[in-house]
């Protein structure tokens, strides 16, 4: 099964994955923006997200054979590689499994470590979604604002409604697969893990997902990482400071 893709511009290859409940399209602003700095750029939706398949597994060494299925069918090396969030913990794993295909790795504010689970009212919120009553978006969203109260956090998670049907609203994540197997998404990376090539970490300045304690289990699995921090932004970073990342992002691969 293959992974659904929207590749944008030509030359090196450049693949960018999402974060949990999250899907390509909320990279394509930032994927225009550097197909046309010369790279051809491969906005994935990973297994249970956006348009890409739904399966009963779960859990990063599927997620990273799934990425290594979609590097084979079109085949490419020598790729940088962008990850946010869950995103980041599969490009980390991709990166030190086979590090021969993987020139540079950027990870967007998330660390190598454990992290306890933390999207159980986003989830319930979800959940609560009774398409046979909701009919459109608005009346989604004041449903989801029971349990989210971010107006910025439920914009980003109905980005997957879709119409299923002529009046029939649907979400493009495989939402039951995704809660039953939300554990899954917090698991560190493996105690041997290692990668030796060029590595950026970015964290967002008002996020907590990158401590100053998690920089030393960053430099024990990725020696050579830099880790530099986006102004005015959350976890979201490259929705919140766009220009900023994406300066970063440039430097770095240039």
């Amino acid at each position: 099964m293959e992974l659904y893709s929207n590749v944008i511009g030509e030359g090196r290859p450049f693949i960018i994955l999402h974060g949990f409940l999250g899907m390509s399209d909320n990279w394509k602003t930032l994927g225009k923006a550097f197909g046309e700095q010369g790279f051809e750029v491969h906005l994935l939706d990973q297994r249970n997200h956006g348009r890409s398949f739904h399966d009963e597994a779960f859990n990063y060494e599927v997620l990273v054979a799934d990425l290594k299925h979609y590097c084979e069918i079109n085949n490419l090396r020598d790729i940088i590689l962008l990850g946010h969030s869950m995103g980041g913990k599969t490009a980390m794993l991709f990166a030190t499994e086979y590090p021969e295909l993987v020139s540079k790795l950027m990870v967007a504010d998330i660390s190598p470590r454990f992290y306890p689970v933390h999207h159980d009212r986003i989830l319930e919120g979800l959940s609560s979604l009774d398409f046979s009553e909701l009919g459109s978006r608005g009346e989604a969203d004041d449903q989801l604002a029971k349990y989210v109260s971010d107006f910025g956090t439920r914009q980003f998670l109905l980005k997957n409604l879709y119409w299923v049907e002529k009046g029939r609203l649907g979400l493009r994540m495989n939402l039951p697969v995704l809660k039953a197997q939300v554990e899954e998404v917090g698991e560190a990376l493996p105690m041997h893990a290692k990668f030796d090539g060029d590595t950026l970490f970015l964290r967002g300045d008002k996020s907590e997902y990158i401590s100053l304690e998690d920089e030393s289990i960053i430099q024990r699995h990725f020696p050579k990482a830099k880790i530099e921090t986006v102004s005015n932004a959350g976890h979201w970073l490259h929705a919140e400071n766009p220009e900023e990342f994406y300066n970063y992002v440039i430097d770095f691969i240039k």
